[in-house]
């Protein structure tokens, strides 16, 4: 029981660090007129706190829909660049509905003027 109760512990010190020092949380910034995308999220303190990503527009191949159905239903979308693989747009709290993720995808797509892939 102590055993369960110590992992207990530690695992609660985490999340609550995770959420005090917002982890995960940033913005995407598309900026059309540029041709560049920022990408910014705040990491674990250190020498990576912040992960910057900027690249352009151009070099974005799609917007991809991740679609898992179950008991813990999951939407994610993605960006998937050329040379750097997919990045994830949504944060894994936040659960939409079908139709929600479907036009936040279709919105972007469009503004961007890139394809939609479902997976």
């Amino acid at each position: 029981m102590s055993f369960y109760g110590i992992a207990g512990l530690f695992i609660s010190a985490y999340l609550w660090c995770t959420i005090f020092w917002n982890v995960g949380s940033g913005y995407d910034r598309f900026d059309r007129k540029e041709g560049i995308v920022y990408i910014f999220r705040w990491g674990f303190p250190g020498k990576n706190r912040r992960v910057f990503l900027q690249f352009l527009i151009k070099d974005i191949q799609s917007v991809r829909i991740e679609v898992k159905e179950g008991i813990y239903a999951r939407r994610v979308l993605y960006m998937e660049i050329r040379g750097q693989g997919a990045i994830p747009l949504t944060r894994t709290d936040e659960n939409f509905t079908p139709r929600e993720i479907e036009q936040k995808a279709a919105e972007l797509a469009y503004f961007l003027r890139v394809p939609i892939e479902v997976f």
